[in-house]
């Protein structure tokens, strides 16, 4: 979940560090460090807060002159926010920031008798007593012994004080991407660090030792075999990165939907049929399935949910939504008839590894549905989907949920098709329908004023309910999601139907419900279940499609979708939800792209 940069080459690092660190601060922002190497000279500076203290501690001519550093944001884990908690750790010759968790770390402290040096109270700065312990002039003996003796995950990116020109580093789970340019050679935690220098990289890989130099990178295994990277390249600019004039990056990359369902749905369609052919999906895992299971954690989860109200009634097979941090501890029951479907934004979600590398154990089939090239999750996949949202910088997930929804719609009508219960004209007019959902976010992002007024009737509330039954019970489960992360306000998800049976006693004077009835066929009954949080007072929000014939009584705000077939609503009705929670969060003051306590990629257990 830590931010990680390192830089050594002609440039002055102080500043590549700095602003590497602004980049990644959606991973982690309680904390932040620097420290600078060049020759004799060293400078070292570690703060609690945003990047923003680091750098005014920065400001001055004792960081300047230094062409080699480490910088570091922090989520924390072991140990509260303090100063001296905050990365990187130093301990002898060894200079370390560190993503990830050392499970044994208490154990190491003990067995190597360092529980009366310890400074700070991380795992991390162990981590670093440890390769100090080790280092005797040779790095890679260090190194690989320290990392023969630690459990656990991790990305260490280290400088010997005696070595200050160059960045070691070693990974296990946790991410690391690394490059060479122009200016020198960049490793970091995310590509959005050093997309301004390069849109080329690779992935550094497990159990490795890379070496940066001014020069370039070495990569080498714990034997010392030499071996070459894999290069990738990022499909966007620099610029997508950037708020773009917007006040927010949530709030842009919510206006950014449209375009990232058209980059993930369009290059698949053939005939306007969905086709995985460049994708290199084989049909015969959709043929030879007689189950699916679906894998992910927090909004991919609800995205999930929503994809199993979508393909159950349209395969006749099971279709099961998992919680990944539970699903290893539940014996699951899958075999090598079973379609494991995970879904991850950062495709690094630890859970969901973990999950995925235990559903291949068993047999099953894997495809994976994420949103970066190279990443962990998409490597150890039988087959992936990558979704071409671009990268997503605000910790509340927006344009990743809905590209995620548009590749499981692609896959279940693909599904259909290739298991007869679609004809290809049917299928072609699935996808019309699908499309359909881009005009209709449209007209909803160019009409969001009167979304903000709702927002007011929201931002002083104590609890607020999600109420729906079907798909929009699946579509309301993110929409509280979305509030409570960002606005701090207690919102929860309720089937309508099940208000009788205990939920309604929740229900007071002026209790907010956001209320969806975008479904035909329970319409009715949902109004009903309207009816009865409005008799008891509730203020209700309510959500329909723009044909639904409802009675001005049963709600205080109303608004519509542009949309006439059900599957469907969940594209545009999920912008509204985005929209609603991104100004009650907005109108309390709060920092809508740092939720307190949150971090964009749950990289540690």
């Amino acid at each position: 979940m830590c931010g990680i940069i390192g830089y050594t080459g002609s440039l002055d690092a102080r500043d590549i560090i700095l602003n590497g660190l602004e980049q990644l601060e959606y991973r982690g922002y309680d904390s932040a460090g620097i420290t600078l190497r060049d020759g004799d000279k060293s400078f070292t500076k570690k703060k609690a807060g945003p990047v923003s203290i680091l750098r005014k501690h920065c400001n001055t001519d004792e960081a300047l002159g230094f062409n080699c550093g480490l910088g570091h944001t922090r989520w924390a884990t072991h140990g509260g926010v303090s100063d001296v908690n905050s990365h990187p750790h130093i301990a002898g010759n060894v200079s370390l920031i560190h993503n990830g968790i050392i499970e044994n770390y208490h154990s190491i402290s003990k067995d190597y008798g360092f529980e009366d040096e310890l400074i700070s109270d991380t795992d991390s700065e162990v981590a670093a007593r440890l390769i100090n312990h080790f280092y005797n002039g040779d790095p890679y003996d260090a190194i690989k012994k320290a990392v023969a003796v630690i459990k656990g995950s991790y990305a260490f990116c280290i400088i010997f004080n005696d070595i200050p020109d160059k960045i070691f580093c070693v990974r296990q789970v946790s991410p690391l991407v690394a490059t060479h340019a122009d200016e020198g050679s960049f490793v970091a935690s995310d590509v959005t660090a050093i997309i301004s220098y390069t849109n080329r990289y690779f992935v550094v890989p497990e159990e490795r030792i890379i070496t940066l130099t001014a020069e370039g990178i070495t990569i080498c295994d714990f034997d010392g075999i030499p071996e070459e990277p894999d290069m990738l390249e990022v499909n966007w600019n620099v610029e997508s990165a950037q708020k773009n004039g917007y006040p927010h990056y949530m709030l842009k990359e919510i206006h950014e939907q449209p375009d990232s369902l058209r980059s993930t749905i369009m290059p698949r369609l053939k005939k306007n049929i969905p086709d995985f052919t460049e994708d290199g999906i084989s049909d015969e895992i959709f043929i030879n399935c007689n189950k699916i299971s679906i894998i992910a954690c927090g909004t991919a989860m609800y995205a999930g949910m929503v994809g199993k109200y979508m393909m159950e009634p349209l395969l006749k097979i099971p279709v099961s939504v998992n919680i990944a941090s539970e699903y290893r501890y539940e014996n699951p029951i899958l075999d090598e008839n079973t379609l494991v479907i995970v879904i991850s934004q950062s495709g690094e979600t630890i859970d969901t590894l973990a999950a995925l590398r235990l559903a291949k154990e068993y047999g099953a089939k894997t495809l994976s549905i994420v949103n970066v090239k190279g990443s962990t999750i998409a490597r150890e996949s039988d087959y992936v989907f990558y979704t071409h949202a671009g990268p997503e910088i605000a910790v509340a997930s927006t344009k990743a949920y809905t590209v995620q929804l548009a590749s499981l719609y692609l896959i279940g009508c693909r599904m259909a098709l290739v298991r007869g219960k679609y004809t290809p004209a049917i299928a072609a007019l699935f996808t019309a329908k699908l499309l359909e959902s881009i005009p209709a976010i449209n007209k909803i992002l160019l009409n969001n004023s009167e979304i903000k007024d709702a927002a007011k009737h929201i931002m002083n509330a104590t609890d607020v309910f999600f109420i729906g039954r079907g798909l929009d019970y699946a579509f309301s489960l993110e929409g509280s999601l979305k509030l409570k992360e960002i606005s701090y306000i207690h919102a929860e998800a309720y089937a309508a139907g099940e208000l009788k049976h205990g939920t309604i006693a929740l229900i007071e004077e002026n209790t907010p419900v956001v209320a969806l009835a975008t479904q035909d066929q329970i319409f009715s009954k949902t109004i009903s279940n309207i009816r009865e949080v409005k008799a008891r007072g509730a203020f209700v929000i309510l959500i329909t499609k723009e044909n639904a014939v409802v009675s001005d009584d049963v709600y205080d705000i109303h608004f519509t979708v542009p949309m006439k077939y059900d599957r469907f609503t969940v594209f545009p009705v999920a912008v509204i939800m985005q929209l609603l929670a991104y100004y009650t969060s907005d109108l309390k003051g709060h920092d809508v792209d740092k939720p307190r306590n949150l971090a964009k990629s749950v990289t540690v257990e």
